[in-house]
C-alpha cells in the first residue's frame, strides 16, 4: 500500500472510532439539540396557559424506559417552574424510529485495493442474498469479497400533552403526577451532561 492510500485508510478509520466514541453514551437530561433523526433531548411548546407539549428524544443507545423518565421529570419540573403542583397527561404515546445503515468496508479484490488500481482504497458493497445462497461481494471494479457492514438502529421519542394545575392533584385520575413527588424521586436517576473543565 502507497503512503497515501495508508493515510486515506488511517483517517477513514480514526474517523470511525471517533463516531463510534461520540455515540457510546445514553442522552443527557438536556434542552434538545440537531435536528429530524439527530435530535436528542427535551422540548415543550406551550399550547395553552397551562397546557404544554412536552418532549424527549433520545439517541440510539437511550433505552426506552429512560426516555419516558426523562420526559415524566420534564413535565414536573416544567410544573414547578410555571407555578403549578401537579400535571395530568392528556395525550401520551412513545415512538420507536429506526434507520438502516450500510457502511462499505475496506477490502480487497482484483483491481481494487492494495496491490490493485494505484493502491487506493474504495467503496465495496457485501450483500447476503440468491441465487449463490450465502454473502457475495461488488466493487466498482469487479472487486471480490469486501466487508459492508449493515445495521439498523432504533431510537425513541416520547411525547405528552399536560395539563398543570394547582393545589392537591384530584382524586381518582390516575393521569395525574404531583410535580414536586415526581422531582424527588426521579431526581436520583437523571444524569445531566458533564461539565467541561476549563
Amino acid at each position: 500500500m502507497n503512503r497515501t492510500g495508508r493515510s486515506l485508510f488511517l483517517a477513514a478509520a480514526a474517523s470511525g472510532a471517533l463516531l463510534v466514541a461520540g455515540c457510546a453514551t445514553e442522552t443527557p437530561y438536556r434542552p434538545a439539540t440537531g435536528q429530524g433523526f439527530n435530535r436528542t433531548g427535551f422540548s415543550d411548546q406551550r399550547i395553552e396557559a397551562n397546557r404544554f407539549l412536552v418532549t424527549f428524544a433520545g439517541n440510539t443507545v437511550t433505552d426506552r424506559d429512560t426516555v419516558e423518565r426523562y420526559l415524566l421529570y420534564r413535565a414536573a419540573e416544567l410544573t414547578l417552574q410555571n407555578g403549578y403542583d401537579y400535571f395530568i397527561t392528556v395525550d401520551r404515546q412513545t415512538d420507536r424510529q429506526a434507520r438502516t445503515y450500510a457502511t462499505p468496508g475496506a477490502g480487497f479484490g482484483p483491481g481494487w485495493g492494495y496491490g490493485g488500481w494505484g493502491g487506493y482504497w474504495g467503496p465495496s458493497w457485501r450483500f447476503y442474498g440468491r441465487p449463490w445462497g450465502g454473502w457475495g461481494g461488488w466493487g466498482p471494479w469487479g472487486g471480490g469479497f469486501n466487508d459492508f457492514d449493515v445495521r439498523t438502529v432504533d431510537r425513541y421519542e416520547a411525547s405528552a400533552e399536560i395539563v398543570m394545575g394547582k393545589g392537591a392533584p384530584p382524586s381518582g385520575e390516575v393521569r395525574a403526577f404531583n410535580a414536586r413527588d415526581v422531582v424527588e424521586r426521579l431526581g436520583p436517576t437523571i444524569r445531566l451532561p458533564e461539565q467541561r473543565r476549563r
